[in-house]
């Protein structure tokens, strides 16, 4: 393996480039989706970072993989997976306009009205049938609804 001047490895150079490059375009996006999830103030988000930054080491230590595959949809995967596994912190929401969902239905709303993810791929994601996906999302909607009225 050669080394360059600083020491580090030549052969990940590109990798950790194009890593670098796809953060710098998606990580504004991915920190959204975080703090919608869970529900804390744009300007004071540490849960939302977290679940970000634990999505991104992720997504870079399978990089080599991705090939052909959009590294976005798989670090928004793991952050939706991230977020479901651990829903039981994110109960309670912080404020904001999604705080009176639970976990699930404001995972359901940003996966399929903000990201715009199919059904069958947020049923798929999530591991419940897509009715229940369909039936979550319009029951959330009402909610969400009925609060701004």
């Amino acid at each position: 393996m050669r080394t360059g001047e600083d020491g580090r490895a030549v052969e990940h150079l590109p990798r950790a480039r194009e890593f670098t490059a796809f953060v710098a375009g998606a990580s504004g996006r991915l920190l959204h989706v975080a703090t919608l999830l869970t529900t804390e103030p744009a300007h004071r988000n540490p849960l939302a970072q977290e679940l970000l930054t634990a999505a991104l080491a992720h997504t870079f230590a399978h990089w080599d993989r991705l090939r052909g595959d959009d590294p976005y949809e798989a670090t928004r995967s793991d952050l939706a997976t991230r977020f479901a596994r651990t829903a039981w912190r994110h109960h309670r929401g912080r404020g904001g306009v999604l705080s009176s969902l639970t976990p699930q239905e404001r995972l359901v709303v940003v996966l399929r009205l903000y990201e715009g993810v199919a059904e069958e791929q947020t049923a798929a994601l999530l591991g419940i049938p897509e009715d229940r996906v369909r039936a979550v999302c319009a029951r959330s909607v009402s909610l969400l609804r009925a609060a701004a009225s």
